[in-house]
C-alpha cells in the first residue's frame, strides 16, 4: 500500500454508469438514483470512499484531515467482519453457461454466462487459504472508471481480507440454499459480508455475477466483461430507462432458475451440491438484485422466500401475488419509508404471504452491502448516510439471517416481530405485523 496515494477531495456525488440525461429524468428521480446510488461517499474529513461498479471498496491510502492538513495511516489490511455463526466458511467459484439462452446484452457473445461464488459451512481447520476478495483486472477497471487510476493502488482494493477459505471441506448434512444478486453495475463481491454470515449460520449461498451487468467481471482464461447493460440504459429513449431495468430484473430471474437447475439433478455443476436441500431455497438481492429476488419467486416456485434490500420494483410483483410465500422489504428510512418509493407501496399491496416492511434510520443505499463496512474501518462516514459501517453490517446480517432462519428453517425469530431496543435504528413503519 502506497501511503503517498490518496483520493482527490470530491464533494459531489456522481454516477458514471448512467448519463446525466438518465439521472435527471423522472425515472431517475424516483427510482434510478435509488438503484444505482451515489458512487462515492464524502467523509466528514472531506475525503471520499468510492464504491466501484464491481463492488470493490476503494479506499485512500491515507485519510486526510482537511482542516489540519494531517494524514493518518489506514489499516494495512481491510477485513470483512468475522461471521457470527458457528461454522467456518468455504468458497468455490463456478463458471456457468446457459446454452439455451443468448446473452440479452451482447448477443454475439453467444450463451448467457454467470460467475458464481459458492459459500458453504465448512469444517474448521480445513482449506488451502483465504479466498481472494476480487481480481486485479476488476479493481483496475473500476479505478479507471472512477478516474482514480494513478491515485489509488490496485492492491488497496484487492487486499481486503475475507473469512472464507478455498479448498475447505464441507460439514455434513443438507442445508438450505440462498441465492444472492448484487446491485446494478455492482459485482457479487459487494455481498461478501452477508454471504459469509449466512454460510457460517449453516446455509449454502450462491452469489451471482450476471454477465455484462457490472462495471467489470473476470471470467476464466483472462476474459473480462464490462457493463453493456449500462450502455443500453444510456441509449434508451427519454422516459424508457425503467423498461431496460425491468429487463435486467427479469433476465436475472432466468439466471437464478438456470442456476438452480445446475445445482440440482443427477450431474450438478458444483462438487458439493449434495449438501443442498433443494426444498429450502431463498433469494435476496441488493438494489435491482432485490427486484430480481421477487421476480424469481414469481417465475420459479422453487424459491420459497425472498428479501429486497433497498431495490425499486422495475419488474412488478404479479397482481396475484407470490403464492403466499414470505417476502421482506428492507431499506433506507430516507428513501423507502411509505410514500418514498411508489413502487414499494404498489408492490407491498400485492405481497400475499408473510411480509415485513422494515427501514433503517441513517442508512444509505449501500448500507446493505460491504462498502460502508470497509469504509467504516477508516473512520469514514457519508454525511447523508451517517449509520456507522459496523452497524450497517450488523443490522443487515441480523435481519436477513433472522428472516431466512424463520422461513427456511422454521425457527421463531422475535427480532422480526417489531422494534427492538438493541436496534433502535430499525423501524417497522407499517407496524409490527405490516399493517398501518
Amino acid at each position: 500500500m502506497n501511503p503517498a496515494s490518496a483520493m482527490h477531495v470530491r464533494t459531489s456525488r456522481r454516477s458514471t454508469a448512467l448519463p446525466t440525461r438518465v439521472r435527471r429524468s423522472a425515472v431517475a428521480a424516483a427510482t434510478v438514483l435509488a438503484l444505482v446510488a451515489p458512487l462515492s461517499a464524502v467523509t466528514s474529513a472531506g475525503t471520499a470512499v468510492a464504491a466501484g461498479r464491481d463492488g470493490a471498496a476503494v479506499v485512500p491510502a491515507r485519510v486526510a484531515n482537511a482542516s489540519e492538513g494531517a494524514a493518518d495511516p489506514v489499516p494495512e489490511t481491510l477485513r470483512l467482519p468475522r461471521p457470527t455463526g458457528r461454522h467456518a466458511v468455504g468458497r468455490d467459484t463456478l463458471h456457468l453457461l446457459d446454452r439455451s439462452r443468448t446473452d440479452p446484452w451482447v448477443p454475439q457473445a453467444g450463451a448467457r454466462e454467470l460467475m458464481v461464488s459458492m459459500y458453504f459451512p465448512a469444517r474448521r481447520g480445513t482449506g488451502a487459504g483465504r479466498a481472494p476478495y476480487m481480481t486485479a483486472p476488476e479493481a483496475k477497471a473500476m479505478l479507471e472508471g472512477q478516474r482514480l487510476d494513478g491515485k489509488v493502488p490496485v492492491d488497496t482494493v484487492t487486499s481486503v481480507r475475507a473469512n472464507a477459505r478455498t479448498g475447505a471441506r464441507p460439514v455434513g448434512g443438507r442445508h438450505p440454499l440462498i441465492v444472492l444478486s448484487p446491485g446494478f453495475t455492482l459485482q457479487r463481491t459487494t455481498l461478501s459480508v452477508l454471504a459469509e454470515e449466512l454460510a457460517a449460520r449453516g446455509y449454502v449461498v450462491a452469489a451471482v455475477d450476471h454477465a455484462y451487468e457490472s462495471f467489470g467481471t473476470s471470467f476464466p482464461h483472462g476474459r473480462f466483461t464490462t457493463c453493456a447493460a449500462c450502455r443500453e440504459v444510456e441509449d434508451a429513449p427519454e422516459g424508457e430507462e425503467s423498461q431496460v431495468l425491468a429487463k435486467v430484473a427479469t433476465g436475472r430471474s432466468a439466471d437464478i432458475s438456470f442456476l438452480l437447475d445446475q445445482l440440482g439433478g443427477h450431474r450438478p455443476a458444483w462438487r458439493h451440491a449434495r449438501m443442498i436441500d433443494g426444498h429450502r431455497t431463498g433469494a435476496a438481492g441488493h438494489s435491482i438484485g432485490g427486484n430480481a429476488a421477487a421476480q424469481a419467486m414469481a417465475d420459479d416456485p422453487r424459491v420459497r422466500a425472498g428479501v429486497n434490500l433497498d431495490g425499486s420494483f422495475f419488474a412488478p410483483v404479479p397482481q396475484g401475488g407470490l403464492g403466499g410465500r414470505p417476502f421482506m422489504l428492507f431499506g433506507t428510512s430516507s428513501g423507502h419509508s411509505p410514500g418514498g418509493d411508489g413502487s414499494w407501496d404498489r408492490n407491498w399491496a400485492r405481497l400475499d404471504g408473510w411480509k415485513r416492511w422494515i427501514t433503517v434510520t441513517g442508512a444509505g443505499h449501500f448500507t446493505f452491502n460491504d462498502l460502508p463496512v470497509l469504509a467504516g474501518q477508516l473512520g469514514m462516514t457519508d454525511p447523508e448516510a451517517p449509520l456507522p459501517g459496523d452497524r450497517s453490517g450488523e443490522i443487515t446480517r441480523a435481519y436477513v439471517g433472522a428472516f431466512f432462519d424463520r422461513h427456511l428453517r422454521g425457527v421463531p425469530q422475535p427480532l422480526l416481530n417489531g422494534p427492538s431496543p438493541a436496534n433502535p435504528e430499525v423501524v417497522f413503519p407499517l407496524g409490527a405485523r405490516g399493517r398501518p
